[in-house]
């Protein structure tokens, strides 16, 4: 039987709402210690704030880091995956969309969790698998998800 992503994922992810700030974003990520922050609306998945997207959308372009919110700046339409599907698959669609993070939702479609490379290559002992994900990521220095 293939492992699961609910095996390896990260789960009670802090969210933050649309209307947070970026500075406030910030400072929660470096609070958590974390690269992404989901941003929700209830139980409403709308998008993901990372800090790429702080520093490319918002800081480089010179927004007003008190006046500009998530919303403003989140990648959306997000890349998700379920938390049954096996690693091998979410691993692929990591390296399709090249991306280093992506959230996990339950059956109901509601945030459960966030998977990264790290969680790949660390929970899974699959350095082969993760420096393939690396690889397609890193192809493309320019890509804005996660």
């Amino acid at each position: 039987m293939k492992s699961k992503i609910k095996d390896i994922m990260t789960r009670g992810v802090h969210v933050i709402l649309p209307d947070c700030n970026i500075q406030e974003a910030a400072q929660k990520m470096m609070n958590l210690d974390v690269g992404a922050l989901p941003v929700c609306d209830g139980e409403k998945l709308l998008g993901i704030v990372t800090d790429r997207d702080i520093t490319l959308r918002a800081v480089a372009l010179g927004s007003d880091l008190h006046n500009t919110n998530a919303r403003e700046i989140m990648s959306s339409p997000i890349v998700y995956c379920f938390e049954d599907q096996d690693i091998e698959e979410v691993s692929r669609i990591m390296e399709v969309e090249q991306i280093r993070r992506l959230v996990v939702l339950n059956k109901e479609k509601k945030l459960v969790g966030i998977v990264s490379l790290g969680d790949v290559a660390v929970k899974t002992g699959r350095d082969d698998l993760a420096g393939e994900i690396l690889e397609k990521v890193s192809m493309n220095s320019t890509h804005t998800h996660l």
